[in-house]
């Protein structure tokens, strides 16, 4: 045990799992679209709809979309940056099933992409991405993390993993996921450490792909 998992985060209050953790799923879903927040559609689950607006969810979880980190003091004034900045967002109640109490689902606009997430606060700051743009995954931020979504086709992964392993990158967990065969396929990456500018180029470049997202560590320690 770290002295974090002790103490917790370093964050702007007043909870760790209302606040710190929902600034860093606003933060998954601003880094995923890639381009400033235009629309936020915004169902919060369970614990969150019920005690959010007192713990300071609501203006964490736009926080992390203006990119701002859990231990901003901007973290705040949020709503008013998010308007200055030209964000349009709401909030509503939603059941998202058996997942934890303290979940969201971000349904997210930019001026040429969408973006949609639905992940949990499971204390401590800690998060866990359960979806992404309908597709079932894993995500913790705990890690430097490549998402890419392409069209499924063979040799793919295996071009991914050899140009990281050319960068001298070391991958620690990969996850690969397609509603259909041929059909749109998401590769999740975690690594031990950044790619390079040059290599997220050439991966943009490919004819399969759709997007490529780099979503760096969000995570403390």
């Amino acid at each position: 045990m770290s002295l974090l998992d002790m103490v917790g985060p370093v964050m702007i209050g007043p909870s760790s799992s209302h606040t710190a953790g929902a600034c860093r799923l606003g933060l998954v879903g601003h880094f995923l679209l890639g381009e400033p927040v235009r629309e936020a559609n915004i169902g919060l689950h369970a614990s969150f709809a019920k005690t959010g607006k007192g713990h300071g969810t609501h203006f964490a979880l736009i926080a992390g979309l203006l990119g701002y980190l859990p231990h901003d003091a901007r973290l705040p004034r949020s709503f008013a940056d998010a308007q200055a900045a030209g964000m349009h967002f709401e909030f509503h109640d939603v059941e998202l099933g058996q997942v934890h109490p303290n979940s969201a689902r971000l349904r997210l606009r930019g001026d040429s992409a969408t973006a949609e997430v639905i992940g949990s606060s499971t204390g401590g700051g800690v998060i866990e991405v359960t979806e992404i743009d309908g597709f079932a995954v894993r995500l913790s931020a705990a890690s430097p993390t490549l998402l890419l979504r392409y069209e499924d086709t063979v040799g793919v992964i295996a071009r991914v993993t050899a140009l990281l392993a050319g960068e001298q990158i070391n991958i620690a967990t990969l996850l690969c996921t397609r509603k259909k065969r041929g059909g749109d396929a998401l590769l999740v990456i975690e690594l031990d450490a950044l790619p390079s500018a040059e290599a997220l180029a050439w991966l943009r470049n490919w004819r399969e792909m759709q997007w490529v997202r780099l979503l760096p560590k969000l995570m403390d320690g």
